[in-house]
């Protein structure tokens, strides 16, 4: 892992548009493969889908932790950080992106569910 982050830390994307900088290495890469993780075991768990299959799993992960280490601050319980910047707590990432999860399908499961008629003839 040290040896493969030696060889892309350098090699990362940089956008420059006008004044605006933006620079995307391999610390992006695995912080989405960790929320990627994390979104499809918060769906396994729940037995519920998050919207936009890949995508929503791992959306549905980022505001996740997003939601457990910047709005909702839980202290007094272990956790295991990934080393990435910012650190990935794994436990309360999983936290998060279940409340998410859960909120997405009592919200919307209704609304988005395919009705069949039953109409007899």
């Amino acid at each position: 892992m040290a040896l493969l982050s030696m060889i892309l830390a350098d090699s990362g994307i940089t956008i420059k548009i006008g004044d605006h900088v933006w620079s995307f290495g391999f610390n992006l890469v695995v912080y989405l493969i960790i929320a990627a993780i994390i979104g499809f075991a918060a769906e396994a768990i729940l037995g519920w889908r998050a919207p936009l299959g890949f995508i929503g799993a791992i959306v549905a992960a980022l505001v996740g932790i997003w939601l457990m280490t910047q709005v909702i601050i839980i202290s007094g319980i272990g956790d295991y950080n990934i080393p990435t910047t910012p650190p990935v707590p794994l436990f309360r990432a999983l936290i998060g992106a279940i409340i998410l999860v859960a909120l997405w399908h009592f919200i919307f499961g209704g609304i988005f569910r395919r009705r069949r008629s039953y109409a007899t003839s």
